[in-house]
C-alpha cells in the first residue's frame, strides 16, 4: 500500500533559495504573472510540491503555458521568463543548436 502513495515534500527550494510551500505559492486567483511568480510554480512542480496537472488546473493554465515557463526556465533561467526578452532569449537558443 506504501509504494501506491505519493509522498511530497513540505516544501522546495524556491527560485531565489528560500523555501516554498503550498501556503506561500501565488495564490491560485493569480492573474498578474510576474517572473518570480512563474519560476515558483516551476520550481514547484520540479521539486514535486505540485503535479504539473495540479498545476496547471489551480492557476488556470494550459499544459503549453507551463511547458513554455518550465522550457524557459531551463534554457535561460528566470530571465527567460521575461516576455519582453522572449523573442531575444529564443533566437539566442536557436542559434546555440545550430552550432
Amino acid at each position: 500500500m506504501i509504494e501506491n502513495q505519493k509522498i511530497r515534500p513540505a516544501q522546495v527550494v524556491g527560485p531565489l533559495g528560500e523555501p516554498l510551500t503550498l501556503e506561500s505559492l501565488p495564490s491560485p486567483g493569480t492573474t498578474r504573472w510576474v517572473v518570480r511568480r512563474k519560476a515558483e510554480v516551476v520550481a514547484a512542480v520540479n521539486g514535486g510540491l505540485l503535479t504539473v496537472d495540479e498545476a496547471c488546473e489551480r492557476y488556470s493554465l494550459t499544459l503549453e503555458e507551463f511547458a513554455s515557463w518550465q522550457r524557459a526556465v531551463d534554457r535561460s533561467g528566470m530571465p527567460g521568463l521575461r516576455v519582453t526578452r522572449l523573442q531575444h532569449y529564443k533566437s539566442l537558443y536557436e542559434r546555440q543548436q545550430r552550432f
